[in-house]
């Protein structure tokens, strides 16, 4: 018989501080709170950025410590912003495109479709049962018209000798 063995060694064991500082994301739960066009602009926003610990940073979500696990398929991208200075001093940057870095394995088109297969899996499997709800809807208004008609009927037989 083959025996699970542990993924993570002693010493690691003993210094996990820093597994209980962030929990990683679920993105199912994203995709059903947050919508399916926002995580797929989130996943497509990762650039380069060699100020963050973990070399990436997003478009969406500023300082995000999601690294980007689809950088082979797309590529390494850069950012550009456009400063802006208003009359009291403040620096604000706009997000003005990326630059690309390294090709990816997939054309943008086909990163594209990935992602949105990728999105609309995620967004399948954070309520799975909503097909089955939408599926039932047009029965279950039906029945509610029906009772409703036969509801109003017995009424009127109820009350067609009070005056």
């Amino acid at each position: 018989t083959d025996y699970i063995t542990k993924t993570m060694d002693d010493e690691q064991v003993e210094n996990k501080e820093w597994f209980a500082k962030a929990f990683p994301k679920d993105l199912t739960l994203i995709a059903k709170s947050r919508g399916v066009d926002w995580l797929s602009a989130y996943l497509k926003g990762f650039y380069a950025d060699e100020n963050r610990p973990i070399g990436w940073n997003n478009t969406v979500l500023k300082g995000a410590s999601m690294p980007n696990v689809l950088w082979e398929l797309q590529g390494i991208q850069k950012a550009e912003f456009n400063t802006h200075t208003d009359k009291n001093g403040i620096e604000t940057h706009e997000f003005k495109g990326f630059e690309k870095i390294t090709e990816g394995k997939m054309s943008e088109k086909e990163f594209d479709e990935t992602v949105r297969d990728i999105v609309n899996f995620l967004d399948y499997t954070a309520e799975p049962a909503r097909l089955i709800r939408t599926a039932m809807a047009p029965w279950v208004l039906a029945f509610l018209v029906l009772f409703t008609f036969l509801a109003y009927m017995l009424k009127r037989n109820y009350f067609k000798d009070v005056h």
